[in-house]
């Protein structure tokens, strides 16, 4: 057993076109068990083995297979999504993964902040576990456990820092930001819903020409910041326009 184990660890990876790698050495390579990958091939996710000898042989192209159904499977795609977005063998794998690095690219973002319970405790004066429970809910703060937190947006922290420091109460200002992601979650919601409807349903339908996937993943890689900007211009018209009319109702009852 010490000596396949060996030799298994010993193949060098296949290169481009070579089917060398045996199903054992191709799930060494790819980091999962062999009957995963005889899953995958049940199910037309993974092409056919080059057969000699009676032995089935596995090259570039399976590695870089199973790497892309695993990273589709951690955005969490199930099985069956992930063959209708490859197609049977998969003959658009290449361009998805392209997308998928569209998609995973992150925006310009902010260092997320980590505090212990103590800090936050003191740097917002209240105790209320509660309140560390809606902040979690809501994503403002995430447990790493042994009583810290990370904050990955250190902006919303501010926020509520200083909204507290004008004297309205913490537990209050959670729970504006609640309804303000919900409005940010219908809002993305419609801008991929805008994205899915007008630009990848007629390309999905015309067949995935390959003429249009370089223009697609684009799109694609523009939707994010385009719909950040989108929303927060909009933001700003709407709070303008609200605290305008709010301050014109007091000012009329003070008359």
């Amino acid at each position: 057993m010490a000596s396949t184990e060996r030799s298994i660890r010993d193949k060098p990876e296949a290169e481009d076109g070579e089917a060398s790698l045996t199903v054992e050495q191709l799930a060494l390579e790819a980091g999962m068990s062999v009957r995963n990958i005889r899953n995958h091939q049940s199910r037309g996710l993974l092409p056919p083995p080059e057969v000699r000898s009676r032995v089935g042989y596995y090259g570039r192209q399976h590695v870089e297979r199973l790497r892309l159904i695993q990273e589709m499977q951690a955005e969490g795609l199930k099985l069956s999504a992930i063959k209708r977005l490859i197609g049977e063998y998969g003959a658009n794998a290449e361009r998805f993964a392209d997308l998928l690095v569209a998609l995973k690219t992150p925006l310009p973002a902010e260092s997320p902040e980590v505090l212990s319970r103590t800090e936050l405790i003191e740097r917002f004066e209240v105790d209320d576990p509660k309140l560390v429970a809606k902040a979690e809910k809501l994503g403002i703060l995430v447990d790493l456990g042994d009583d810290r937190f990370e904050a990955p947006s250190p902006t919303l922290l501010r926020a509520a820092d200083e909204v507290q420091g004008m004297g309205i109460p913490l537990g209050a200002a959670v729970a504006v930001m609640g309804k303000l992601q919900r409005n940010s979650k219908s809002s993305a919601r419609a801008f991929v819903e805008l994205f899915l409807s007008e630009l990848w349903a007629p390309f999905d339908e015309a067949g995935r020409p390959d003429e249009e996937w370089a223009e697609i993943t684009d799109s694609v890689q523009r939707l994010r910041p385009l719909g950040v900007e989108a929303l927060n211009a909009m933001f700003r018209l709407d709070l303008t326009a609200e605290i305008e009319r709010a301050f014109s109702e007091v000012l009329e009852r003070s008359k």
